[in-house]
């Protein structure tokens, strides 16, 4: 793994060779992947380890006494160790393994949100979220009788320093934010958020999909009370995380029920497990969960400052060039200082999925649509953008395609 970092930040034409997909053609060119954002390519390492769960040892956990399951298990709360560490957890206790980012959310609405939100209380997110960080909120508030109140944008979409004050209020009782938005590339004063909410006695949840992968997160030093994030979006496969302070989880009801997730059970009544298994009912993503924690090693090993630094250049290189290009639009920050490796845009005239179409044939792959966050794009005025992001395995090379594929597709719809 030496190789791959050099003094002068991530090797990225070693870490290219660790990635079986980028060595492909699509469409008769070489593949050029620009939806890391949605979800990441896997190195050779995570695709292993996937691979040996299933062929080696492939058993259930906690419950087996015989050799496959015993490994099984420990390779199991041994990725919950690696993960618990990754983010700075104070106990592995506080990692919750789930289905996905969405799930994670879902969970503390239903298990934290329906004992603790009433009638008159306020949660607050962001016009920034993407609508996982939205919708439970939603159902929930009006489950309850709550208000869900948004804290606005400007122009480049950072989030309004004045309506942080202001809409978190002593009625809130959850301010769900993201740490990075998945259209913008927005990084968010999050460490200002979580200290506003806890001073008029809220908690505050972080939606970190799309920092986790990206760079350094410690929880303890936000403080922040819940942190959601997604393996795929890491190098890993389709598991999710929750962390949750440990005091709140066992103050917490059962999300699901099921087996693993008790203690005893009986025709009256059961008992809960101790954490995390309280909240993992059912068998879980037993391989999934080992591979991601190779991912964890991946990383880091890079050094998430480097990965940080990496995507920054990227998105510094990207907003040079695609600023070049008469009438193109860029959403969010002008500065890549303020932003991750993410750079949506509107070409005029042009539908992004037309543009989408156009850079597929030449084996780019970006994203096109409301990228699920349809507020922001309303706020906007915009149905839809293109969107590009990078990673760790990026080079500027294929931004360099992307520049020269947009030129070619406004001359086609705007001769």
């Amino acid at each position: 793994m030496l190789d791959l970092v050099t003094a002068k930040g991530l090797n990225v034409a070693a870490i290219r060779e660790d990635f079986p997909i980028l060595q492909q053609m699509v469409n008769g060119k070489p593949l050029v992947y620009l939806d890391s954002t949605a979800t990441s390519q896997k190195p050779e390492s995570v695709i292993e380890a996937l691979d040996e769960y299933y062929r080696k040892y492939n058993a259930n956990i906690h419950r087996g006494v015989y050799s496959l399951a015993e490994e099984a298990t420990a390779k199991y709360e041994a990725a919950r160790k690696k993960v618990q560490k990754y983010i700075n957890a104070k106990s592995y206790r506080e990692i919750i393994f789930t289905r996905n980012a969405t799930e994670s959310i879902n969970l503390v609405a239903y298990a934290w949100g329906r004992q603790n939100i009433r009638a008159g209380d306020e949660i607050v997110t962001t016009l920034l979220e993407h609508h996982a960080n939205i919708v439970p909120w939603q159902i929930l508030a009006q489950e309850k009788d709550a208000k869900l109140k948004f804290i606005g944008v400007d122009e480049q979409g950072r989030l309004l320093d004045d309506e942080i004050e202001n809409r978190i209020t002593e009625r809130t009782k959850l301010v769900a934010v993201t740490m990075m938005s998945n259209v913008t590339g927005t990084i968010t004063p999050i460490k200002r958020i979580i200290d506003r909410a806890h001073a008029v006695g809220a908690l505050c949840l972080v939606d970190a999909a799309q920092s986790v992968p990206h760079m350094p997160v410690d929880v303890q030093a936000l403080n922040c009370d819940f942190l959601v994030f997604s393996g795929h979006k890491m190098l890993g496969p389709f598991v999710g995380v929750l962390y949750g302070k440990r005091a709140l989880l066992e103050a917490m009801p059962p999300f699901l029920g099921g087996g693993d997730m008790i203690r005893e059970v009986h025709q009256e009544y059961s008992k809960w497990n101790e954490l995390p298994y309280k909240f993992e009912a059912g068998t879980p993503a037993i391989g999934e969960a080992i591979a991601l924690g190779v991912a964890v090693d991946y990383l880091t090993a890079l050094g998430m400052e480097n990965v940080l630094a990496h995507d920054q250049e990227l998105s510094a290189y990207a907003l040079d060039k695609l600023g070049a290009l008469d009438g193109l639009r860029i959403v969010g920050p002008q500065q890549a200082t303020e932003r991750g490796g993410i750079v949506a845009f509107d070409v005029p005239g042009v539908h992004p999925h037309d543009v989408a179409q156009i850079l597929d044939r030449e084996g780019i792959c970006v994203r096109a649509g409301h990228h699920c966050a349809m507020p922001l794009h309303e706020h906007y005025g915009l149905a839809a953008t293109t969107r590009a992001s990078f990673y760790v395995y990026t080079v500027p090379e294929e931004i360099d395609k992307l520049v020269d594929m947009l030129d070619k597709a406004r001359r086609i719809f705007n001769p």
